[in-house]
């Protein structure tokens, strides 16, 4: 047999096995890319479903050498107070000093509340804050309570944290956006 016929023969095998594997598996026939193409979202679902994470506002708390983190935040945008953060705290709790410097005349408020502390009770009157804003980050009707005593550092408490998309601690920072 001639190099040429054994070739031939073996070039036209080669196309009988490939058209018998497609009438076979008509999967073969279709364009790969065509699949994924049809079974993938499209890009303005994916947009709606989930927002890009850069367009929430953040902002970064550091440690300080008490182990605790500290911020400053603009308080119904006219008074910077300084706040402790605290999980362990229901809500904002406010110094009577503090409530003094935002314009909240805590000398006539309803101290009626009693409020376990780690020092022990205390009373609180209820107020609502119209703004903290930390960085970008800014809360609207922030459910606090004003310490007419045992109470040294306001607290950033959960009344503010939990209106956040979210808070994560990170080594010695704490991240919290909205």
């Amino acid at each position: 047999m001639k190099t040429s016929h054994i070739i031939t023969t073996f070039l036209l095998a080669a196309g009988v096995a490939a058209v018998i594997g497609l009438y076979l598996d008509p999967k073969l026939e279709s364009d790969p890319t065509e699949e994924v193409e049809t079974t993938a979202p499209s890009v303005a679902s994916l947009a709606v479903e989930e927002p890009v994470s850069t367009l929430r506002r953040k902002a970064t708390m550091h440690v300080r050498p008490d182990g605790h983190y500290w911020t400053r935040a603009l308080v119904n945008k006219k008074s910077t107070i300084e706040f402790m953060v605290d999980t362990g705290a229901s809500v904002v709790a406010l110094t009577y000093k503090d409530a003094q410097k935002m314009g909240l005349r805590p000398d006539q408020l309803d101290y009626r509340w009693e409020i376990r502390t780690a020092g022990g009770k205390t009373m609180g009157a209820h107020v609502i804050v119209d703004t903290i804003q930390i960085g970008q980050v800014k809360v609207n009707d922030v459910e606090a309570m004003v310490l007419r005593t045992d109470l040294e550092q306001s607290l950033l408490g959960m009344s503010f944290l939990r209106e956040l998309y979210s808070y994560e601690f990170r080594g010695d920072r704490l991240i919290i956006q909205q």
